[in-house]
């Protein structure tokens, strides 16, 4: 069963992404994401290529012409210190909206 990405989460784990592999086409940060996931989350091309294209203007990544393994030309993007920078906010802002939601669903 797929499961939606959050809101709000799509940046953060395409930055991770990026971090943790280094440059990739876009394919392979939605493959990542869904082989990482166990296929729960599933980023679809509609979203991932719209938030790379904002991401790209933020400067949290470059991006260069590239050919792939199957000799296919695709973009290939890497992230910027500004990038690294925004992970971690993405991290924490991540990490304190999920504590406030188990104080909700696991109340003491």
């Amino acid at each position: 069963m797929r499961t939606e990405i959050p809101p709000g989460t799509l940046y953060m784990l395409i930055l991770k992404s990026l971090a943790l592999l280094g440059a990739q086409h876009g394919y392979g940060i939605a493959l990542h994401i869904q082989q990482v996931t166990g296929d729960v989350l599933q980023v679809e091309e509609g979203s991932l290529y719209p938030a790379l294209q904002r991401m790209l203007l933020k400067g949290w990544v470059k991006a260069e012409w590239r050919q792939t393994e199957n000799k296919r030309r695709a973009r290939y993007y890497t992230l910027t210190p500004a990038g690294r920078k925004q992970l971690v906010a993405e991290v924490r802002e991540f990490e304190r909206a999920m504590a406030a939601i188990r104080r909700v669903i696991q109340p003491v």
